[in-house]
C-alpha cells in the first residue's frame, strides 16, 4: 500500500515591495469613498505584509467607522431634520478627507485625520 505524502502547509504571503506598500496604503484611504469595507479588506489582507499598508489601512478604517458613526446619529436624527444635514456633511468630509489623504500617502508621505476616534490600535 502506497501512502499519500501530508499536503504541504500553506506558504505565507510574500512582503510587498515598497511600491507596492504605498499603493495599496493609499487605496485603503481612497476606498473610503465607498465606505468602510475597502480599507478593512486591505488591512486584513495587507497588514502583515506592508508596514506602511497596516498604519495607513488601519487609520483610513478608524476614520471611516468614526463616519459610520455620524451616519448611525444622522439616521436617528433624522427624524428632526437636522440627521439629513449631519448624514450629508459626513458623506461630504469623507469625501474630501479621504482624497487628501489618498493623495498624501500616495506622495510617498503619511496621513492622520484631523479627527477620528482610533478603536483599533
Amino acid at each position: 500500500m502506497t501512502q499519500t505524502p501530508p499536503p504541504a502547509a500553506p506558504t505565507p504571503a510574500a512582503p510587498l515591495t515598497p511600491a507596492e506598500d504605498k499603493q495599496w496604503a493609499s487605496f485603503a484611504h481612497l476606498g473610503g469613498i465607498l465606505g468602510f469595507l475597502p480599507a478593512l479588506i486591505i488591512w486584513l489582507v495587507f497588514k502583515d505584509r506592508g508596514p506602511v499598508t497596516n498604519v495607513e489601512a488601519k487609520e483610513a478604517l478608524n476614520f471611516q467607522i468614526t463616519i459610520l458613526f455620524a451616519y448611525v446619529v444622522g439616521a436617528i436624527l433624522s427624524i428632526i431634520l437636522i440627521g439629513t444635514l449631519i448624514s450629508l456633511a459626513a458623506w461630504v468630509v469623507s469625501i474630501i478627507f479621504s482624497i487628501i489623504a489618498f493623495t498624501k500617502v500616495n506622495a510617498g508621505g503619511s496621513y492622520r485625520y484631523p479627527f477620528a476616534i482610533r478603536l483599533i490600535k
